[in-house]
């Protein structure tokens, strides 16, 4: 028997449904700013999300949604995305997204498998949808008009005048499903996590007793894809039902620029995000000359050396102390303010393994990063980092109501009510994942501390067996070497079967033309930068910084830099920027092959010299 989550509201009214709670949020401060854009170009208050939602689930009922239907979703981040989700729920329906880079073909097993015959998109992807020749019963197009597709204007002034939006809404049920997951796939087709508003709801029951104490005076960004579990249910569904605020940014790479203005109270990054942020403070205070660049370095290393007495217990200490106050008086404080995270109060990490020296980084500008570690099959997050318990390194503990243990392999095996009951139409799928006994075989390896932190090792398919038939995790290496130049953007490390580790390196595109600048390489492309003896010299010196922190066995000991970018999505990243390492060992395998041959070609660096 399955034990309903309720969900105690501010107003002090039970929901067992996201549609339910999201009714009480409406009626705690109707004025308020619910959704906005970059800027406050638009702004729409709850007593306006409520009433454009019951204008345009009436709308999609005359379209023929009916309750357990799906709904397929192609936008970038922007509140009509929230309203028609919002709405969709509110019919009964199950809204979904698909990532904005996702091929024809991709669209096709996407749609295919899920079975919605209603799209919401904009024009930019018209062609990409169209090309995928799935059967599409209708097409609204929220950006304007376009043939054979409805507009988001027609559809709120073409009601179905017979539809009860109460007696819908009121109708769903906490076993219903209230949104799709298709896995980014780094192997075979993408699987749909179908995901109930019973597990949304202990999710948020789970983040908001945890690490995402959040309500009305909190603010946050909406910039992942809306495909991804942190975009949809830490950020558009704890909007429904907590009353965060949320700002929409439409393309990722202007984050930096949208944080200004957000000035965000809670704020999730990828480990790629952090970095970048990291990376950025440090050009901007690297460009800085004579006293005030000393002022800055001293101030940044004081706070670092604050934030590592604090994670050894040892104690700042009077006079560490004291030169903490000046740091944070002469800039710790400023830097915060000028990326617009003065006002933070929560900031997490998720989705890969972040380097613990960018965690320790941030500790030194004055807020902890917490990393939190899930997947799509556990509605999200399942451990976390306490705030006033930073341990960089590991991802905490268990979220409340989550049981956890390790396997005979160490497998990560976890139970509770925010776990999936399966992938859709793929019984065979469920099976792997899921056994009899409800636990969820995570696919991750970890480790357990003696107070339940949890540390993940690396995937348990994508450990490195070396030629001595040495386990190594590959993610370790990887993380030393990008925490020690914000110029690498990716690595790979490498050395299955073979009797050394090599990598292959990507340039972060930012970073690279930063440095270009310096080495008089301003008009240099990405592919020239790659074979440039001074950038040569940097990624040498970041992988023997990265060596120093590894077992040996671990060590890098030749390299390659890729001339090319890899974008999320593309054939190397999932959306979420994970490595497709299988495609990556195929597409690169004459580089690979390179690497270890006896006769290198100019293109393999030797780290030894």
């Amino acid at each position: 028997m399955t034990t309903d989550i309720v969900y105690t509201h501010r107003t002090g009214v039970t929901a067992r449904t996201v549609p339910a709670a999201f009714q009480q949020t409406l009626t705690l401060r109707p004025g308020a700013v619910a959704l906005r854009t970059v800027g406050g170009t638009q702004e729409i208050t709850w007593r306006d999300y409520g009433q454009r939602v019951r204008v345009l689930a009436a709308g999609l009922a005359a379209l023929g949604l009916t309750r357990g239907d799906t709904v397929g979703i192609m936008l970038t981040n922007r509140p009509e995305f929230n309203l028609l989700d919002t709405a969709a729920l509110h019919v009964g329906a199950t809204p979904f997204s698909v990532y904005n880079t996702c091929s024809p073909e991709q669209i096709a097993h996407v749609f295919g498998n899920a079975g919605n015959k209603i799209v919401v998109t904009e024009q930019q992807f018209l062609d990409t949808i169209r090309a995928a020749g799935v059967p599409i019963d209708h097409l609204i197009v929220v950006d304007g008009p376009a043939e054979g597709a409805t507009t988001l204007a027609d559809l709120e002034a073409n009601p179905d005048p017979d539809f009860d939006f109460d007696a819908a809404w009121q109708a769903v049920e906490p076993g219903d499903l209230a949104t799709l997951i298709y896995t980014s796939g780094t192997t075979g087709p993408s699987k749909g996590v179908e995901l109930t508003h019973r597990n949304v709801l202990a999710q948020i029951l789970a983040l908001t007793s945890g690490p995402l104490d959040v309500g009305l005076e909190d603010r946050a960004l909406s910039y992942l894809p809306a495909a991804h579990v942190a975009d949809r249910i830490s950020g558009h569904a704890i909007n429904l039902v907590t009353g965060i605020q949320i700002t929409t940014v439409p393309d990722p790479r202007e984050i930096a620029a949208a944080l200004p203005d957000a000035r965000p109270t809670v704020f999730f990054g990828v480990p790629r995000v952090w970095q970048k942020i990291k990376g950025g403070v440090e050009a901007k205070l690297a460009a800085e000359t004579g006293a005030k660049k000393a002022i800055a370095d001293w101030a940044v290393s004081t706070g670092i050396a604050a934030a590592k007495a604090d994670l050894a217990g040892t104690g700042r200490g009077p006079l560490l102390s004291m030169q903490h106050r000046i740091a944070e008086k002469l800039l710790l404080s400023k830097v915060r303010a000028a990326l617009g995270l003065g006002e933070l109060r929560v900031a997490s990490s998720g989705a890969a393994p972040i380097p613990a020296e960018t965690l320790e980084f941030f500790l030194g500008l004055g807020f902890c990063v917490s990393e939190v570690w899930g997947m799509s099959e556990t509605s999200g997050v399942a451990t976390y980092t306490e705030l006033d318990k930073p341990r960089p390194g590991t991802v905490g503990r268990a979220v409340d109501g989550l049981e956890l243990r390790l396997a005979d392999d160490g497998e990560v095996l976890v139970r509770g009510p925010i776990i999936t009951h399966g992938y859709r139409a793929m019984p065979e799928k469920t099976a792997e994942a899921l056994d009899a006994d409800g636990w969820l075989h995570t696919g991750d390896v970890g480790t357990l501390d003696t107070d339940g932190y949890l540390r993940i090792i690396d995937r348990k398919k994508e450990l490195i067996i070396n030629e001595g038939g040495k386990n190594i995790a590959p993610s370790n290496i990887e993380n030393a070497v990008k925490a020690a130049s914000s110029l690498v953007g990716q690595a790979v490390a490498l050395g299955d079967a073979k009797p050394y580790i090599t990598a292959l390196i990507v340039l972060d595109p930012d970073m690279a033309a930063i440095r270009a600048k310096e080495i008089d390489a301003t008009d240099a492309d990405i592919a020239t930068l790659a074979r440039h003896p001074g950038i040569i010299e940097d990624i040498r010196a970041a992988i023997q910084a990265g060596n120093a922190k590894l077992a040996r066995v671990e060590q890098i000991k030749r390299f390659t830099v890729v001339d090319t970018v890899w974008e999320p999505g593309g054939d190397e990243l999932t959306p979420k920027m994970s490595l497709k390492r299988a495609p990556i060992a195929e597409k690169y395998a004459e580089q690979i092959t390179a690497l270890y041959a006896d006769e290198k070609p100019g293109t393999v660096i030797d780290v030894r010299g």
